[in-house]
């Protein structure tokens, strides 16, 4: 049997196979660390939220003043052409993991580490038709959830060279990471068989209808007081497809009932995979647990603030930055500065850029429309100044690769391709060229939002300040034959005589319209929703009342701005030009300042890490 010889680490890499939740921390927690990383993913989308997330988290993973770099490529050959050590973190499918191994034999130099994340499948089932000299260097090498859970179990393959578990505990060790060393090989690792077997005892309990999920999460908290998460809770964090497919596979090894996935079947079949699911899961959707933040879809948080507060005066038309924080609090970057007046923002993962508007001097036809990387770099003005007048909030229609604006003093709301190209008017309240109309601040078109699903798009014309002039309206997104911008027959106004409506989102489960309005108290500086199923356009001059027409969810803010939903964990952002970002559950509930202070802060957008 050929010798082998540990790899240095010098000039090479630390590659992950998969760009996701758990690809992406165990990515991070080794550039943290110094070593430079590069992450492998098909998808353009994981590979941008992948970069972002190590970008902003390292924070959370080591206070080393020596950091390493993170890239995400997607090809395997690229990735893996100069590693020490690969860690393939894509989907628990075992015909998956054989060929991603088989590429690996070809791809990697001969002293590469190759590592398996996989908790339930054997490295051993993964490597039958490779080489002796290959299987020598695969293992098991487990990550939980960095930085919460730092547990990370290393197993043999049945082969692996055993000098290759004291040499990964000791850079484990250096990075931050608890390693722990299976004895021998086992499907399931030493956590993994602990927690199935309780996982397949609750799901017994569940499926006999001895007790309900939450009677089951409430008793094991208590009985292990300092838990954040009982049995329950943790298998909708992880999901119940993926519990139910490691199951299954415990299942067919052991020769085990299969009630207990017979049992989540019924929960799949409803769409109710949990944490990851807007239908829940064991238990109802809601909030996902303070304590759990780290670990599961957490968002990160992309702001602007328009520069108004700036120490200068003389600097308050060009301080504007593009801020990245995180729901979880940790210290906000800035992206991009020097901006004028930045008022709206979204983000397309697709293409990995964020969109955001800058008003430019409000009196002067010079606003534009810019992006640029998530990390900030490659910024460019897309929209020329003088080709939109006083863009105000931006939206993303992902689906149709478009962005919509409201332009302010332009009386108008647009549209444009992702490039910029295609700029057109969508609505036209009125001629800004002539002077009376532009003062007329009851034309002045300010948020937009989007619903591809039901074809329609929805702006806000806020009116003066607190004047209680405000209106919200909808029109299709697709023109009818023969219409444009200033005749078009399909304009609905669906609430009027609003203190000052300004940003909007739409929740497109629920088809519920959400919105902000800085007008005065006790109707104004809050957060309002409609059921857009059941409102209806208005007639006459009749005033919509909170509590009748719709319904006033929150309020007491510093001037509100901008919202944007938070889907996948029930949650609303919110900013004001106080400087604070808030977060509230989709009623109102659990009112939280993420960060204070910050500057003006107008739009909000989040993107998932």
């Amino acid at each position: 049997m050929a010798f082998f010889t540990l790899p240095s680490t010098h000039g090479r890499v630390v590659a992950v196979l998969g760009g996701g939740v758990l690809g992406r921390r165990i990515a991070c927690a080794w550039a943290a660390n110094g070593y430079d990383v590069v992450i492998r993913d098909p998808s353009p989308e994981q590979r941008s939220a992948a970069v972002q997330y190590c970008d902003t988290s390292m924070s959370h993973f080591s206070d080393s003043t020596t950091r390493g770099t993170v890239q995400a490529v997607d090809d395997l050959a690229k990735a893996v052409e100069k590693a020490w050590l690969v860690i393939e973190a894509v989907p628990e499918k075992l015909e998956l993991k054989i060929s991603t191994f088989a590429d690996l034999e070809r791809l990697t130099a001969n002293d590469a580490i190759l590592c398996s994340n996989s908790s339930s499948y054997k490295s051993r089932e993964m490597v039958t038709g490779l080489q002796g000299c290959t299987k020598r260097r695969v293992l098991n090498m487990h990550y939980y959830m960095p930085p919460k859970n730092r547990v990370v179990e290393l197993m043999t393959d049945g082969d692996t060279e055993e000098s290759i578990f004291p040499f990964l505990v000791k850079k484990l060790h250096e990075v931050g990471m608890h390693p722990y060393v299976a004895r021998k090989e086992s499907t399931g690792l030493i956590f993994n068989r602990l927690w199935a077997a309780v996982k397949r005892e609750v799901l017994n309990i569940l499926a006999e209808d001895i007790s309900t999920p939450e009677e089951v999460e409430r008793l094991w908290l208590e009985m292990w007081s300092g838990n954040s998460s009982g049995p329950v809770a943790m298998m909708d964090a992880v999901g119940l497809d993926t519990v139910s497919f490691i199951e299954q596979h415990y299942i067919a090894e052991r020769g085990l009932p299969d009630v207990p996935i017979k049992f989540l079947q019924t929960f799949i079949d409803q769409g109710r995979l949990g944490a990851k699911s807007t239908k829940g899961g064991l238990l109802p959707p809601g909030p996902i647990a303070e304590e759990d933040e780290s670990s599961i879809h957490l968002p990160q948080l992309y702001f602007l603030d328009i520069g108004l507060s700036t120490s200068n005066p003389a600097d308050a038309f060009q301080a504007g930055r593009v801020m990245v924080g995180s729901p979880d609090g940790r210290p906000i970057k800035s992206l991009v500065t020097s901006q004028r007046i930045p008022d709206g923002i979204d983000v397309s993962l697709s293409t990995g850029k964020l969109f955001w508007t800058s008003m430019g001097v409000p009196s002067v036809n010079d606003g534009a429309v810019n992006c640029s990387n998530l990390d900030g770099t490659g910024v460019e003005e897309i929209v020329p100044r003088g080709l939109i007048h006083t863009p105000k909030q931006l939206t993303v229609d992902n689906e149709n690769s478009k962005l919509y604006i409201g332009d302010r003093e332009g009386l108008r709301v647009m549209r444009c391709n992702f490039d910029g190209s295609e700029l057109e008017t969508l609505i036209e309240t009125g001629n800004w060229d002539d002077k009376e109309e532009m003062a007329d601040q009851t034309r002045w078109c300010v948020g937009v939002t989007v619903s591809p699903a039901t074809g329609k798009f929805y702006w806000t014309q806020k009116g003066p300040s607190k004047g209680s002039k405000g209106r919200i309206f909808r029109a299709n997104i697709d023109f009818h034959d023969g219409e444009n911008a200033t005749n078009r027959t399909d304009v609905d106004l669906l609430l009027q005589n609003l203190p000052e409506p300004v940003d909007l989102d739409i929740d497109h489960i629920e088809n519920v319209l959400y919105w902000t309005d800085r007008g005065e108290l006790p109707l104004g500086n809050s957060i309002n929703r409609v059921n857009l199923d059941a409102v209806k356009p208005v007639q006459g001059s009749a005033t919509r009342w909170p509590g009748k027409d719709y319904e006033l969810v929150c309020r007491n803010f510093h001037e509100a701005i901008g919202i944007k939903l938070d889907l996948k964990n029930h949650h609303i952002f919110a900013t004001d030009l106080g400087g604070a970002v808030y977060r509230f559950d989709m009623d109102g509930g659990n009112r939280r300042k993420v960060y204070e202070g910050s500057g003006a802060l107008a739009g909000i957008t989040l993107a998932y890490a």
